[in-house]
C-alpha cells in the first residue's frame, strides 16, 4: 500500500509538473496573440460588425454604407497585417505544438495516468477493506440479538450501509476519472488557442476515442448495441451450420451480392416507412402498395399481349417502345402509391387520425380494387431487355441495381440531415405541438413525408418487377410492411418520433434481408421465419421503450 501511494501524485505535485509545459507554451501564445491583434483578431472583429451593421435598422441607409466603407477599408489593411504574420504564427504554433508533442506526454500526462491507476487500485482496496468491516460489524450485532424483528431491522440498515459505501466508492473512481480525462484534455485546450480550434484528423480522432472512453457506459452500449451483437452472433452461427447441415457456405462474394441485390428494392420502402415512424407514425399499406405497382408494371413493361385483364380489359402496349413503356411504368406506379399515400396523409395531417388507422384503410382499399380488377390473376414476365437496359451486371457479376439503393441512401440523407424539411420532421415528431407554437406547419410537414414515402414506394416496386422479370399479382409484397417497418426499428428509428438515422435504417434492412436469406439457404421454413421476424421486432421496441423510460 505504501507504494502504491508513492505513485499517487496530490494536486501540488501534478501542478509542478505541469508548470514548465504551461509556461514555454504561454510564453509562446502571448507572442501569437500580440501578432493576431492587428491581424487575425481585427478581421474578426470587423466581419462581426460589418454583419451587425447590415442587420441594424437603427442606422440610415447612408450611415450604413459609409459605416461599411469604413469597416472595409480597415478590414483590407487587418488582412495585409494579417497575411504578414501568417509565417511567424506558424512557426511559433510549430514549436509550441512540437514542444508538446515532446514533453506533454512523458513529463506530465503518463505521470498522471500511473498516478490514477494507483489511485484507483487504492480505492478498491479501501471499499473492500470497508465491506469486510461492514460486514464483520453486521454479523457482530446480528449476533446478540434475538428478536426476528431486530435482526430484520440491522438487515435493513446494513444493507443501506453497504448502498453508502457504493455510492462513495463510485464518486472517488469518477473523480478519479475526470481528473485522468482533464489531463488529457489539457493538452487539446492549449492547441485550440494556439490554432482557433483548428485540429489535425489524426488529433480530432484521438479525441474522439477519449471522449468515448470517458462516456461509456455498459449499459447504454447494451441497450443501444445488445440487439446487433445478438443478430450478429446468429447470423455467425448460421455460417457455421450451413456447411454442416448444407454443405454450403453462407460467406462467399455471390451470397453477398445477392443479399445486397434484395435487399435494394426493399431500401426504398425501408427508407419511405422510416420517414412516417420519424414523425410518430408507421404505414401498414406498404405491401399492398407494392402488389398495385407490381400489377401495373408488369402490365405495361409485358411482353407481348398481357395474360391478365384488368376490370375485364386486356391491354396490348406492344407498339409503345420499350424504353417509353418503362419510363410510363415508373411514372404511373408513382403516381398511384403517391396518390393513395397523400390520401392517407391528409387525414392524418387533417384529422389527427392515427396512420395506423389510415394507412390500414389505405392497405385494404388497394387490395380490394387490385384483387377484384385482376380476379387474382398473375401477369406473367416483362420484356427480358428491360433487365439488361436498367440494371446491367458490371464485369458480368456485380448488379447495378444496388447502385440505385446507394443513390436513394444518399438523397434521402441529404433530406433528413440538410434541408429545412428534415429538421422539421424531427422536430414535429418530437413534438407536434412545440413544432407547430415555434412556426412549423405540421399539415404540409406530414402530408410531403406521406408524398415522399409514396414516391420511394412506387419506385422500390418498380425496381423489384425489374428485378423479377414481371410475374406481378395483387399479392406480391404481403408482409412486407413488417419487414420494412422492423428494419426501421431495428436500426433505432423510435417509435416515440423524432428519433432516427438514414443509416440506422440501411443497417436494419441489411439485416433482415441477410437472416431471412441466410435462414431460405438452411432450409427453415417460411413461417418460421416469420417467427424470428417477431421475436426481432418484440426486442427492438422492448429496448426502444426502455431507452425513452430511461430518458424519461
Amino acid at each position: 500500500m505504501a507504494s502504491q501511494n508513492e505513485k499517487i501524485l496530490s494536486v501540488e505535485e501534478e501542478q509542478r509538473l505541469l508548470a514548465p509545459i504551461d509556461e514555454y507554451v504561454g510564453r509562446i501564445q502571448e507572442k501569437i496573440d500580440a501578432l493576431r491583434v492587428d491581424g487575425t483578431d481585427k478581421v474578426t472583429a470587423l466581419t462581426n460588425h460589418i454583419a451587425i451593421v447590415k442587420e441594424n435598422a437603427n442606422y440610415t441607409k447612408g450611415e450604413k454604407a459609409d459605416t461599411i466603407a469604413e469597416d472595409k477599408r480597415q478590414l483590407v489593411q487587418a488582412k495585409a497585417v494579417e497575411e504578414k504574420n501568417k509565417g511567424q504564427i506558424k512557426s511559433l504554433i510549430d514549436d509550441a505544438v512540437g514542444y508538446l508533442d515532446a514533453h506533454y506526454e512523458t513529463e506530465y500526462y503518463s505521470k498522471v495516468v500511473a498516478s490514477c491507476a494507483a489511485e484507483r487500485e487504492a480505492e478498491d482496496a479501501r471499499y473492500a477493506a470497508e465491506l469486510a468491516e461492514l460486514k464483520r460489524q453486521h454479523e457482530a450485532d446480528v449476533a446478540k440479538l434475538s428478536d426476528a424483528g431486530e435482526i430484520k431491522d440491522e438487515k435493513y440498515v446494513y444493507k443501506n450501509r453497504q448502498f453508502d459505501a457504493k455510492l462513495k466508492h463510485d464518486a472517488t473512481l469518477q473523480q478519479i476519472k475526470d481528473r485522468q480525462h482533464d489531463a488529457f484534455t489539457h493538452r487539446y485546450h492549449l492547441i485550440d488557442l494556439l490554432r482557433l480550434s483548428r485540429f489535425t484528423y489524426g488529433e480530432k480522432q484521438k479525441q474522439k476515442l477519449e471522449n468515448y472512453k470517458y462516456t461509456f457506459n455498459i449499459r447504454q452500449f447494451l441497450l443501444t448495441n445488445g440487439l446487433y451483437i445478438v443478430i450478429v452472433c446468429v447470423f455467425i452461427l448460421l455460417c457455421i451450420l450451413a456447411p454442416v447441415v448444407k454443405h454450403t457456405k453462407l460467406l462467399t462474394v455471390t451470397n453477398i451480392l445477392n443479399i445486397l441485390q434484395a435487399a435494394s428494392p426493399r431500401m426504398f420502402l425501408a427508407l419511405g416507412v422510416g420517414g412516417l415512424i420519424l414523425l410518430g407514425g408507421t404505414d401498414l399499406s406498404v405491401g399492398r402498395m407494392v402488389g398495385t405497382s407490381m400489377v401495373l408494371a408488369t402490365m405495361i413493361m409485358h411482353k407481348g399481349i398481357n395474360t391478365g385483364a384488368i376490370f375485364g380489359h386486356i391491354f396490348d402496349l406492344t407498339g409503345i417502345p420499350i424504353a417509353v413503356r418503362v419510363v410510363m411504368a415508373l411514372v404511373i406506379c408513382c403516381c398511384i402509391t403517391t396518390l393513395f399515400t397523400s390520401f392517407a396523409g391528409f387525414f392524418t395531417a387533417r384529422f389527427k387520425i392515427h396512420p395506423f388507422i389510415s394507412t390500414m384503410a389505405n392497405m385494404l382499399i388497394m387490395f380490394g380494387l387490385m384483387t377484384f380488377a385482376t380476379k387474382g390473376v398473375s401477369f406473367g414476365a416483362i420484356e427480358p431487355d428491360i433487365q439488361k437496359f436498367i440494371m446491367p451486371k458490371i464485369a458480368g457479376k456485380f448488379p447495378t441495381i444496388i447502385l440505385w439503393a446507394v443513390a436513394v441512401i444518399f438523397i434521402m440523407y441529404f433530406i433528413w440531415n440538410k434541408t429545412t424539411l428534415g429538421k422539421n420532421m424531427y422536430a414535429v415528431g418530437g413534438n407536434s405541438e412545440a413544432a407547430a407554437v415555434s412556426g412549423i406547419s405540421v399539415f404540409r410537414v406530414t402530408l410531403t413525408a406521406f408524398a415522399i414515402a409514396g414516391i420511394l414506394y412506387g419506385f422500390g416496386a418498380w425496381l423489384e418487377c425489374i428485378r423479377m422479370v414481371g410475374s406481378g399479382s395483387a399479392s406480391y409484397g404481403q408482409g412486407w410492411e413488417t419487414d420494412a417497418i422492423a428494419a426501421c426499428v431495428v436500426g433505432g428509428i423510435s417509435f416515440s418520433g423524432g428519433i432516427g438515422k438514414i443509416q440506422g435504417i440501411v443497417v436494419g434492412v441489411l439485416i433482415f434481408t441477410a437472416l431471412t436469406y441466410s435462414l431460405t439457404i438452411l432450409g427453415v421454413d417460411t413461417n418460421l421465419q416469420f417467427v424470428f421476424s417477431g421475436i426481432i421486432i418484440l426486442a427492438a421496441v422492448t429496448i426502444d421503450c426502455l431507452k425513452y423510460v430511461q430518458k424519461k
